[in-house]
């Protein structure tokens, strides 16, 4: 009896376990049911409507605190110590401390300065980086998949039957997880916090005579010949519907190439779960080896992908915020600096030259 009760055991937690690896292999329905935003279990739990809280949101918050939680520890890694430390207080402490100065220091003197000039790098350095480094901390937390985890746990630990499962499509609790900037809406909202940086640096920058004339085409075609004010209201309509796309372009690409990685991981995987389902693991064992080779170099480029995109939505805000503003301090600056260091080299050589004689 007892042999008979382990045998019975035994086979159910083996259909079980084929069970839940047929949905985290991706087998069931389509690669998108596990990219695609879904509700979270946390809603239930708080007594609220089953879709109040979605995914993205929970991710969202969550990445929010690591990140902020991330840059205060590593700042204070990385700044001065106490005179007791002698000249250790200068090095920074930790590795990911270290990751991130350098990130910083190239993103700074890299790319930011060079493009804007100092003092508007300076002044929206602290907006750039966050930026950066909240969409990196999105990016980076969809690349574990903690929602298939969950739901793969949850498919070994449920004891009801499965036949009934897939008649009443009793959906597995997933509480958080999944890729936040694989959401439209999520893409959407950081684009438009950067269209209203965009615009209050443009209002900022040029005033609001100076804005309108921009968008009017310049002082020169405002001030040139009449006959050319006929294409006034055409280039305004160009400059206002370019000041929506332009953010617009931001979430879209974002969120397509996040979109897009994620599915095709999906579909690697669902080869296997289908190999699974219709041969066993007999069939199954080779495509899942070939999978599995696949899998890892898509997750590489995802990888390198997730920094490129945190990049890419960073450069792409500085760009749109140096379009609209006037560098006339910074190269006067500059040009009085380059001026005055080669007043007192010419200085040098003479004296040199006087000194030879």
């Amino acid at each position: 009896m007892n042999f008979t009760s382990t045998l019975a055991s035994l086979v159910s937690a083996a259909s079980t376990s084929v069970h839940g690896a047929h949905a985290l292999l991706a087998s069931e329905g389509s690669p998108l049911d596990h990219v695609l935003d879904k509700p979270s279990a946390l809603s239930t739990m708080f007594g609220l409507d089953s879709a109040d809280i979605k995914l993205s949101v929970v991710s969202l918050v969550v990445g929010g605190l690591l990140t902020f939680c991330l840059l205060m520890l590593s700042a204070r890694r990385i700044g001065t110590g106490s005179a007791a430390q002698g000249t250790d207080r200068y090095l920074t402490k930790g590795r990911i401390a270290q990751l991130i100065e350098v990130m910083v220091q190239g993103l700074r003197d890299g790319v930011l300065e060079p493009m804007l000039g100092k003092r508007t790098s300076d002044y929206y350095l602290p907006f750039f980086l966050s930026l950066f480094f909240f969409v990196l901390t999105l990016n980076l937390f969809g690349l574990i998949p903690l929602a298939d985890m969950q739901e793969f746990v949850h498919k070994l630990t449920s004891s009801h039957d499965h036949a009934g499962e897939h008649a009443g499509h009793a959906a597995s609790p997933i509480y958080f997880g999944g890729t936040a900037t694989a959401s439209i809406s999520v893409t959407a909202g950081l684009a438009t916090i950067s269209f209203f940086v965009i615009l209050l640096h443009s209002l900022r920058e040029l005033g609001v005579k100076g804005f309108l004339e921009h968008m009017c085409g310049g002082k020169e075609l405002l001030n040139g010949p009449k006959g050319l004010l006929l294409v006034v209201p055409i280039l305004f309509v160009v400059e206002i519907l370019g000041l929506i796309i332009k953010p617009a372009a931001l979430a879209i690409r974002l969120f397509a190439n996040m979109l897009a990685g994620h599915t095709l991981l999906a579909t690697i995987f669902m080869f296997t779960g289908m190999a699974l389902k219709a041969g066993g693991w007999g069939f199954a064992a080779p495509i899942g080896l070939v999978s599995a080779i696949f899998a890892i170099a898509i997750s590489f480029l995802e990888l390198f992908v997730a920094f490129l995109q945190a990049f890419v939505f960073m450069f792409l805000t500085a760009v749109f915020i140096g379009m609209m503003s006037h560098h006339g301090d910074d190269h006067g600056a500059d040009h009085e600096t380059d001026h005055e260091a080669g007043h007192k080299e010419g200085h040098g050589h003479g004296v040199a030259h006087a000194s030879a004689h």
